[in-house]
C-alpha cells in the first residue's frame, strides 16, 4: 500500500482546508490540474499571467487569496497533535477509496480524532440521520437502529446535530459498537454546546471527523455540505424522521447520486416530520424498520460483520468475491490490498473487504498492511469463523 502524501502535500493540503470551503468544485478542479502544492504556491505568490487561474472572477480569486496569506498548516498540524488527531490526505492508507466517488467536490483533506482506521471503518458503514427535533417515536428508532447494526458489526455514521443525529450515536454507544461523527466544524470545537460529553464519548469510542481545520466554526453552507461526506463515507442511509426540506434528505440525495443504497423508516402520516421521509420512500427508497432489513440490503457489499459463531466454513464454499481475492494470493510471500485487488480483478476497498472477511474465517493472516495466506488455505483445511 502507498505510504501516502508527502510532508510538502499535507502542509499544502493542510492549508487548503483554511482557503476552501467543502465541497468547492472549482477549487477541486484546480486541484485536479495543478495539485495542492502547486495551487497554493499560486494563491501566495505575487500575481502574474502565468500564475492566473481559470473559472473563477477576479473577486473570488482575491478572497482565495487572502485566506491563502493567512493559512498557517503548522499551527493547525501542531493543533490537531495534540488533540491526537491527524489529518488525511487522498492517497493515504487511511483514506477512504469511496470518497473519491465525490470527483471535483471530494475533501482536499481530513481531520480526525480518534484511534480507528477510518478508511476500514468506512467499508462496512450506514449512515443514520434525522430530524434535529425529532419526536420520541424518532429517537427510539434511531437508537434502536443503530445499537442493532453496532451489534451486527456496522459502523454507524452521522452529523452529531441534535435528535436523531444524537439518538443514533448514543445508540452506537450504548451498545459498545462503532461511531463516527462528521462535523461542519474543527474535530477541537464543539456544536451544539450541549453536546460536549457526546463528542468526547465518540471521540474515545469512535472516530470524529472534519473537513475544517480546527478552531472553525460551522455555517449554514457548511452543514448542507458536510452531508455528501456523510452520505460517501457510508454503504448506504437510512433516514428516520424528516420534513419535506430537511437537510437528511439532502444527505439521502447525495447517497442516491453516489450509487449507494437510500432507505427511509415510515412514521404517522399524521405527523410532518414523516412527510419527507414518505416522499422519500414514494421516489424509490427502501422501506426498512429494523437493523436486519438494513443489514440486508447493504450487507452484500461486503460484510465485515463480527463472527457469527457455528459451524466449520470449507474453503470450497466462499463466495465468488473472496474466492477471487485468496486465490490471488501468493503461495509464499505477503502482497498490499492494492496489488491482491489488481490481482484478482477488482477495486482495492473491496479487496480489503474481501481479505478481512477471510481474514475472519482464518483463510489469510495480516502483518501491518500486508495479506498472505494462513495454513487453512494452503492445506485446503476447513476454518472456523473467529473474530478479526
Amino acid at each position: 500500500m502507498s505510504a501516502g502524501a508527502g510532508d510538502e502535500e499535507r502542509g499544502a493540503r493542510a492549508a487548503l482546508t483554511r482557503v476552501v470551503e467543502p465541497g468547492d468544485e472549482q477549487a477541486g478542479r484546480w486541484l485536479r490540474r495543478y495539485g495542492p502544492v502547486e495551487l497554493l504556491a499560486r494563491l501566495t505568490a505575487p500575481v502574474t499571467a502565468e500564475d492566473a487561474l481559470p473559472g473563477a472572477g477576479e473577486r473570488r480569486i482575491q478572497g482565495y487569496r487572502m485566506r491563502a496569506a493567512a493559512a498557517r498548516p503548522v499551527h493547525d498540524l501542531e493543533r490537531v497533535a495534540e488533540l491526537g488527531g491527524r489529518f488525511l490526505c487522498p492517497g493515504d492508507p487511511e483514506w477512504p477509496g469511496q470518497l473519491d466517488d465525490l470527483g471535483d467536490a471530494r475533501p482536499v483533506g481530513l481531520w480526525v480524532r480518534g484511534r480507528p482506521d477510518l478508511r476500514i471503518w468506512a467499508l462496512c458503514s450506514v449512515a443514520l440521520v434525522g430530524a434535529r427535533a425529532c419526536t420520541p417515536y424518532g429517537a427510539h428508532v434511531a437508537g434502536s437502529l443503530a445499537s442493532g447494526l453496532a451489534e451486527r458489526g456496522w459502523v454507524v455514521v452521522s452529523g452529531a446535530a441534535y435528535g436523531v443525529d444524537a439518538a443514533a450515536h448514543r445508540g452506537a454507544l450504548s451498545a459498545e459498537g462503532a461511531t463516527v461523527a462528521v462535523l461542519a466544524c474543527g474535530v477541537d470545537a464543539v456544536y451544539p454546546k450541549g453536546h460536549a460529553e457526546l463528542i468526547r464519548r465518540v471521540v474515545e469510542q469512535g472516530l470524529v471527523v472534519a473537513e475544517l481545520p480546527p478552531g472553525s466554526h460551522p455555517t449554514r453552507s457548511r452543514f448542507v455540505l458536510r452531508n455528501r461526506v456523510i452520505a460517501a463515507l457510508s454503504r448506504g442511509t437510512v433516514v428516520v424522521e424528516a420534513q419535506y426540506r430537511s437537510g437528511s434528505l439532502a444527505t439521502a440525495r447525495a447517497a442516491e447520486r453516489l450509487g449507494r443504497f437510500t432507505m427511509g423508516v415510515p412514521g404517522p402520516v399524521t405527523s410532518g416530520l414523516s412527510a419527507g421521509v414518505h416522499e422519500l420512500l414514494r421516489s424509490g427508497a427502501v422501506l426498512v424498520s429494523d437493523a436486519d432489513e438494513v443489514v440486508e440490503l447493504v450487507g452484500d457489499i461486503g460484510d465485515l460483520a463480527p463472527a457469527r459463531r457455528g459451524p466449520v466454513v470449507p474453503r470450497d464454499l466462499l463466495g465468488p468475491g473472496c474466492a477471487r481475492v485468496l486465490e490471488s494470493l501468493p503461495v509464499s510471500g505477503a502482497l498490499d490490498s492494492r496489488d491482491i485487488a489488481e490481482r484478482a480483478g477488482t477495486t482495492p476497498d473491496d479487496a480489503l473487504a474481501r481479505l478481512y472477511e477471510l481474514h475472519s474465517l482464518g483463510f489469510v493472516e495480516r502483518h501491518g498492511d500486508r495479506w498472505q495466506l494462513a495454513a487453512a488455505a494452503t492445506t485446503g483445511s476447513n476454518a472456523r469463523r473467529g473474530g478479526a
